[in-house]
């Protein structure tokens, strides 16, 4: 259902948490719990006790990302395929759901913010959409924006792989990067998305500025260069 968003966050910190693998060392979850649920043999809940710090915050989680926790606030997703596959799973999620998807239109119990076709690129001014910006992360950041957020924090927004060549701190995809080519024995390699979604943040950085808003990542080696930086112990501070 159409949906305009409400200060419901005013002059607070909203935390936006995205796919990218520095996740998992911001909270320092131990590697035997990742390698389980990176191997799909432990839910992605078993993240949660590591993440207490976040349970009384308000956190908007990306995609799969609201599977770590009934303490996330809001799931925010804008991609049709991910919805189909998932859909039951969010049904009964308990917290806000929130597309720019079109499918999204006519979902009851999902609310719906278009796509600002004025503002592709930043955060929309318009509480009723979004600035898509390639991706659904960046997208959420608008969000924030129109909830009232004074400060947004980023985790997970690498935009990068890691040094173990993970591109999300989960394996819910189950998308190998290289698969074969019927007819062909060279495998294709999965173009990485990764240019794309950077594409939007130096908009969401001017527009930010502009409206009083400070956003910071929580990766210090994030591909992003228009955010200040810093590890989670120091936004904890």
């Amino acid at each position: 259902m159409n949906w305009s968003v409400p200060k419901m966050w005013e002059d607070g910190d909203v935390w936006i948490l995205g796919g990218g693998p520095s996740v998992v060392k911001q909270f320092n979850i131990p590697d035997d719990v990742v390698q389980a649920v990176m191997a799909n043999t432990a839910p992605l809940s078993t993240y949660s006790p590591y993440m207490s710090v976040l349970h009384d915050k308000h956190v908007i989680g990306i995609n799969v990302a609201y599977m770590i926790g009934d303490w996330i606030d809001m799931v925010f997703f804008g991609d049709e395929n991910w919805y189909k596959k998932n859909k039951e799973a969010l049904a009964v999620f308990p917290g806000i759901k929130v597309s720019c998807h079109t499918i999204s239109k006519n979902v009851p119990w999902i609310k719906y913010l278009g796509k600002d076709g004025k503002k592709s690129l930043g955060i929309s001014d318009n509480p009723s959409m979004v600035g898509w910006n390639c991706n659904s992360g960046a997208a959420a950041i608008s969000v924030a924006a129109n909830a009232g957020a004074k400060r947004i924090i980023l985790l997970g927004f690498d935009m990068c792989k890691d040094g173990s060549n993970h591109k999300h701190w989960h394996n819910a995809y189950k998308k190998p990067e290289n698969a074969p080519v019927r007819g062909h024995r060279t495998p294709r390699v999965a173009p990485l998305p990764f240019e794309r979604h950077l594409k939007g943040f130096p908009a969401i950085a001017r527009d930010a500025k502009r409206r009083g808003i400070e956003i910071i990542n929580v990766c210090p080696t994030s591909a992003i260069t228009v955010f200040p930086k810093c590890d989670l112990k120091d936004v904890l501070k």
